[in-house]
């Protein structure tokens, strides 16, 4: 479904009973929600499932540039107001738990639970400030299928590049239809985002946090910071897996998944 969020058309789709459990997917970067369709798939039936494309990628438009996290925040915060949707849990991967975190530290008492995939709390070291330059120079320079390339090497497993085939593909796909300026005002925008590592402790809502094991952009030593700092949180390293967890081994992650919603 289309619709007006932050005076911009966004994408989302809405599953499940209107009176069920809200729980929103958000997307990593630069994908878009179709990544999500392994986990919609086996969401209990009592769960109103919510995906949605943010801004620049997938359906969504891109409106004005440059971006800042904040806007992504104010769009998600959009959307729950629009579909009037009463403590949804929030479930981000990468850029999405950048999302959430932020959503949560501005707005606590909005959630009931936090899932957060293959993320981190810490801003951007220098070195991911470089790393993140240098991907807009290539994008500049030689266009979205190089970045593309560069890209699906860092967020598969290398052990997948043979049995994760049309995986990968679809991945460095989805990449090259987005928009390079789009790319690169996010590229922006993630670089500038704000730490929420202090805000960890004072988390009290339920929390699953997810990574795979061989993660090599919020590896599991990232995980394990967020499981120290959050009290009562669940980790769950995932086998066979990079930094796209979800994709790599729906399996194991699905079941880390329905196992945590199965409490609500």
């Amino acid at each position: 479904m289309l619709t007006n969020l932050s005076g911009l058309t966004q994408y989302y789709d809405d599953k499940g009973p209107q009176n069920g459990i809200p729980i929103i997917f958000i997307h990593g970067f630069p994908f878009d929600s179709t990544t999500w369709q392994s986990q919609v798939n086996v969401v209990p039936e009592r769960f109103r499932t919510i995906t949605y494309d943010v801004r620049g990628h997938g359906q969504s438009e891109a409106g004005p540039i440059p971006y800042s996290l904040e806007f992504f925040v104010d769009d998600l915060f959009a959307l729950i107001k629009k579909l009037e949707l009463d403590q949804p849990i929030l479930c981000g991967l990468s850029m999405g738990g950048y999302i959430a975190l932020r959503a949560f530290e501005r707005w606590p008492a909005l959630f009931k639970a936090l899932i957060l995939c293959d993320t981190r709390s810490e801003g951007d070291t220098n070195e991911a400030k470089i790393s993140r330059a240098n991907g807009i120079k290539t994008i500049r320079e030689q266009g979205t299928s190089k970045f593309a390339e560069d890209s699906v090497k860092n967020l598969f497993w290398e052990g997948n590049t043979n049995n994760r085939i049309a995986e990968i593909k679809n991945v460095r796909q989805m990449i090259e239809k987005t928009s390079p300026d789009v790319i690169c005002a996010t590229s922006m925008a993630l670089a500038a985002r704000t730490d929420t590592t202090e805000i960890l402790s004072d988390i009290k809502v339920p929390v699953l946090i997810i990574v795979g094991e061989h993660d090599k952009i919020t590896p599991p030593i990232a995980a394990e910071s967020l499981h120290e700092n959050i009290q009562d949180s669940e980790l769950v390293v995932i086998k066979n897996a990079g930094h796209l967890s979800n994709i790599e081994n729906p399996m194991e992650f699905n079941e880390a998944l329905v196992g945590f919603l199965e409490r609500f």
